[in-house]
């Protein structure tokens, strides 16, 4: 069951972005990533934003696009590869405490699928 979807939105300024997301817009910052820090976790009522740093196309710290959260994670993935969907990555355990997988859509946006362990 998916029960909410995050965007990954991309920044060349992170500090500026951080700003803007927790002084104008009420964000709080839940939690950061990186050295330096580029990547963060903004949360504001029941709603999520994820930034992230990046130089060019690259971004160094993740490459999604979309951040589904759901339960039941494995029944997720599998319904997506029996309509045929490829998984870019298995469902995984990651050091922050998810499990994970991931899917690209057909024009190469990078979806990651997660539930807390």
């Amino acid at each position: 069951m998916l029960h909410s979807a995050t965007p990954v939105l991309r920044t060349g300024d992170y500090p500026r972005a951080h700003r803007f997301y927790t002084h104008i817009l009420g964000f709080e910052c839940a939690e950061e990533a990186g050295d330096p820090v580029g990547f963060g976790i903004f949360r504001r009522d029941r709603a999520r934003v994820f930034l992230e740093a990046y130089q060019g196309a690259e971004a160094p710290y993740h490459r999604w696009r979309a951040y589904f959260h759901v339960d039941g994670v494995e029944a997720v993935a599998a319904s997506i590869v029996e309509r045929g969907g490829i998984l870019a990555t298995e469902v995984t355990e990651t050091e922050y405490g998810m499990l994970e997988f991931e899917i690209a859509d057909p024009d190469g946006n990078v979806l990651c699928f997660g539930q807390d362990v």
